[in-house]
């Protein structure tokens, strides 16, 4: 509140809210839970394998490590649109006239100055670099699969 304001003036903070950290949290490629993290995406689309220790038992298991070996018919990625548009979700993410996915979320991102988008979408389609289209409000838009975040992609500033 006030008091946490105060308390911090002199290390600059201010207020700010929930659109707020979902805007930056595109700019690092973070999902969020009910967006991108939800039963209807596994572990290893979603890319939370990662933070899997595979040494301890857990419920799901065998159905989380099949799936890692089979690997992933889709991936979670982060989009730059070409244009600022705002996306908001389930637009179509297409290569041609092919849908190879769609978005879960998105917004403009401030830092960054460009929208963003996150999507699942056909893994042979997730490499970094990779331009595909994304259709909002009936016409077509160009992205780019982003690779590392845009921002701070050493986490660098997070650790300072």
């Amino acid at each position: 509140s006030e008091a946490i304001e105060e308390a911090g003036a002199d290390l600059g903070y201010k207020w700010y809210g929930a659109r707020a950290l979902m805007s930056l949290r595109l700019e690092k490629g973070w999902g969020a839970w009910g967006l991108e993290f939800r039963p209807d995406f596994d572990a290893v689309e979603s890319g939370m394998d990662a933070f899997i220790n595979w040494n301890k038992e857990f419920t799901g298991k065998s159905a989380t490590l099949a799936a890692k070996e089979a690997g992933s018919k889709r991936k979670l990625v982060t989009l730059v649109i070409d244009t600022p548009i705002d996306v908001t979700s389930d637009e179509a993410v297409l290569v041609g006239d092919t849908a190879v996915g769609y978005i879960t979320s998105g917004g403009y991102a401030h830092h960054a100055q460009c929208s963003m988008a996150m999507a699942y979408v056909v893994t042979e389609h997730a490499e970094a670099g990779t331009t595909l289209d994304v259709e909002i409000l009936g016409e077509r838009y160009g992205a780019t699969v982003q690779g590392a975040p845009i921002y701070d992609p050493s986490g660098s500033k997070m650790r300072d």
